[in-house]
């Protein structure tokens, strides 16, 4: 019996398509992206345009034309559709990123000048808008923030996970008028919930100028983030987990509290950072019900509390250059806090996705 040896066909000609370079291809792509740019470039250089004008007037059509004949003559008709929804989509993308981008090496730059470790320590007592930069700091605003930040959070999360169960796991007749409710006080102006509590209860003598009366009004303004993200999160848990728990014998509430939520944590978490990253910034509420003390208080119910907004804001209308220092620091400060809160929300929904895949894997 002779052993078979199999013998190698060759390679197919028209085998991995995708792998082919073509030369006339490539060079049209490179030549649709950089002549509008160059153009544009040359011609704005030449008469002393400014950016702005040169990107929309010249740059822009010439791109939107160049990419129509790249897909003309790539796929013909068909391709016209899909060059035009690259440039824009690439156009804008790019022009957003740039914005964002401007936005945040200003608030950097500026901001750097005022970062010292009194600025993060003392108060504004005895601190005049000619002070110079080494006497004040935002100390007390940080504390403040803490604190009206910290009160509406503990109030509004679990008030926002119960709605958020009451949406999911139960099927009252009222579910749909509280999904209405939500969706309303998500588009509510912040200044109108500020108003509202200032007329509610300052102007009546009920209470003064105080850190819980800004906590109150930013309640409605965290609720809708937690409330919505929280529904989504306990939405995405597969049903077949609860089934398993309920089919093993345990009572719903408990298939719920041992199953769903530890499954749907993560997603919960990111709810409560996202709300706090939502309200942290907000002025208008808090100029109208906490007013703004140059002193240190940690009594969140009586008495004006600072806050880093109310202190951007008493400083960014003053003209002189180191009320605008501080008026900067105070926002880089602030943004560090947002981009603190949203790194810990992907860092904790990361390592929960981590974990559940080895679970799996295991």
């Amino acid at each position: 019996m002779t052993n078979y040896v199999p013998e190698a066909l060759p390679r197919p000609t028209n085998a991995a398509p995708w792998a082919k370079v073509d030369a006339k291809k490539t060079l049209r792509i490179v030549l649709a992206s950089t002549l509008p740019a160059a153009t544009a470039a040359l011609l704005a250089i030449s008469f002393g345009w400014q950016f702005e004008f040169a990107l929309l007037a010249v740059f822009l059509p010439l791109q939107l034309v160049a990419g129509l004949w790249l897909g003309t003559v790539t796929a013909g008709k068909r391709g016209r559709g899909d060059a035009l929804l690259v440039i824009f989509t690439v156009f804008f993308s790019a022009l957003v990123l740039v914005l964002l981008m401007s936005v945040l090496w200003s608030v950097v730059s500026n901001g750097a000048a005022a970062m010292s470790w009194q600025f993060f320590t003392q108060n504004n007592v005895y601190v005049s808008a000619n002070t110079s930069l080494e006497y004040g700091g935002v100390g007390h605003s940080i504390i403040g923030t803490v604190l009206i930040v910290g009160l509406a959070t503990v109030v509004t999360v679990p008030l926002g996970i119960l709605i958020a169960v009451y949406l999911t796991e139960t099927r009252g007749k009222t579910r749909g008028l509280i999904r209405t409710l939500i969706q309303a006080m998500s588009g509510l102006p912040s200044v109108v919930s500020g108003l509202f509590v200032y007329a509610a209860f300052i102007v009546t003598g009920i209470t003064q100028y105080a850190g819980w009366a800004g906590s109150l009004a930013l309640l409605p303004l965290m609720l809708p983030t937690v409330s919505r993200i929280a529904e989504e999160s306990l939405r995405l848990v597969p049903a077949d987990l609860r089934s398993a728990a309920v089919g093993l014998g345990a009572p719903n509430y408990r298939a719920f509290l041992q199953v769903v939520m530890p499954a749907a944590k993560s997603g919960l978490v990111t709810a409560i950072l996202l709300g706090i990253a939502r309200i942290i910034g907000e002025t208008a509420p808090l100029v109208l019900t906490t007013f703004a003390a140059a002193t240190t208080s940690v009594n969140i119910f009586n008495g004006p509390m600072s806050t880093l907004p109310t202190y951007l804001y008493g400083f960014i209308s003053d003209p002189s250059i180191q009320s605008a220092q501080r008026a900067w620091g105070a926002a880089l400060v602030m943004l560090i806090l947002v981009g603190v809160l949203f790194t810990a929300a992907r860092v904790m929904t990361r390592s929960r996705v981590g974990k559940t895949t080895k679970k799996i894997g295991k």
